[in-house]
């Protein structure tokens, strides 16, 4: 007796079952791989954006009293300084003080020989004796006419021609007398004599030479300058002239004397601003009593101002210059950038003075990469600005 097998109706239900689960499985696998794939790729992009956005340290502008002091450069001149020229033509007879020699006001320093002046004089004098004698004689004849008056043998009309005779001839003497007495006064210029204390600081002139009356024929013959003070002439600019006093005490340094210090004051100002180069000239007195410091040389000047303004200072390296200008790059409340333009003051070097720009609390980019514009997105590192300078970890982040 045979028996049959069963149907496989199970065990084909089984494996659609099975197929279905595997078919389920692998659905599920490919979708929870596309969807890490996915959120890969968007954390991908997002760590992509963020490290695209520049990392920059902030620092707010370093507010403080304007300087109290400014250091300029300067040149010394004698306080009085005279050229001294021939006031006649001749030939230098002789001179007796050299450069660097020391003059009394009044010292005769060199002797012009004049001949053609002293001929002239001559004659002037002889001309004046023809006219006194005419005059003394017209003054004579005058007085006997007047004696004949009486006797009717002398008309008025006589007297009064007598009269005016006189005083023509009275009067050329006066110009004689006056001619005379200009000639012997530039006699008197024959002899070079000093007009202040002082030194002979240009000496043009020697034995033999050929000087001709007046400042236009040459050189001076002599220089003296008064050396016991100094003019001190300095350049101010414009922004600080208000913040300078006459009657200010300033500091002065030389290269010749590089650990010495010599005190001045303000003397005068010229009011005036140059317009090629924006300053304003001011004169400073310094004593000079040994004669140490030599006018023409140049001199160091520390001003002192008086100003209660108050500065704004930034490091050097947050000065952006391009063809839109001086600027300086600020973060907003946001972290996007701001560009701002300033105006320098006064460069310091590592430090720059603002003279206008920014405010109190703007934050600035201490060192902003290149090609930053306005409304780039930034990500400030450090203490955000509080200490107004960065540390060394900040910096490190920005090179970073």
């Amino acid at each position: 007796m045979s028996t049959e097998a069963p149907p496989p109706q199970k065990s084909r239900r089984g494996l659609g079952i099975a197929g279905l689960l595997l078919a389920c499985g692998a659905v599920a696998v490919v979708v929870t791989g596309i969807s890490a794939r996915q959120k890969s790729n968007a954390e991908l992009t997002t760590w992509t954006n963020e490290q695209a956005i520049p990392s920059v340290a902030v620092a707010k502008p370093d507010g403080k009293a304007r300087a109290n002091s400014l250091d300029l450069p300067g040149r010394l001149e004698a306080y009085s300084r005279a050229p001294i020229y021939a006031r006649v033509s001749g030939y230098v007879k002789s001179w007796s003080a050299d450069i660097g020699a020391k003059v009394k006001a009044g010292q005769v320093i060199a002797e012009v020989e004049a001949p053609d002046l002293d001929q002239q004089l001559l004659q002037a004098r002889a001309d004046l004796l023809s006219q006194q004698a005419s005059a003394r004689l017209s003054e004579a004849t005058l007085n006997r006419r007047k004696t004949l008056v009486a006797s009717n043998f002398v008309s008025a009309q006589e007297i009064d021609e007598r009269t005016a005779d006189l005083s023509n001839k009275k009067a050329a003497v006066k110009s004689g007398e006056a001619n005379v007495e200009r000639l012997e006064a530039l006699a008197g210029y024959k002899k070079i004599t000093v007009p202040f204390d002082g030194v002979v600081t240009e000496r043009n002139t020697d034995v033999g030479a050929l000087v001709s009356a007046g400042s236009n024929a040459g050189p001076a013959m002599f220089i003296v300058s008064d050396i016991a003070r100094l003019r001190v002439y300095v350049n101010v600019p414009q922004t600080y002239v208000p913040m300078i006093r006459i009657g200010a005490k300033a500091v002065i340094t030389l290269p010749e004397y590089p650990n010495r210090t010599f005190p001045a004051t303000v003397e005068a100002s010229s009011q005036a601003i140059d317009a090629s180069t924006g300053t304003t000239r001011m004169q400073l007195v310094l004593d000079n009593p040994k004669g140490e410091l030599m006018p023409g040389g140049y001199a160091n000047v520390k001003l002192s101002l008086t100003s209660d303004q108050v500065s704004l200072y930034i490091p050097a390296s947050a000065l952006m210059f391009n063809r839109a200008g001086l600027r300086v790059a600020t973060v907003g409340p946001d972290d996007r950038v701001q560009l701002k333009d300033v105006k320098i003051a006064r460069d310091l070097g590592r430090e720059i003075e603002l003279a206008s720009g920014l405010a109190p609390d703007d934050r600035i980019i201490i060192a902003p990469p290149d090609g930053l514009s306005s409304g780039d997105k930034v990500r400030v590192v450090g203490n955000d600005g509080a200490s107004g300078k960065p540390t060394a970890s900040e910096k490190q982040d920005v090179k970073g």
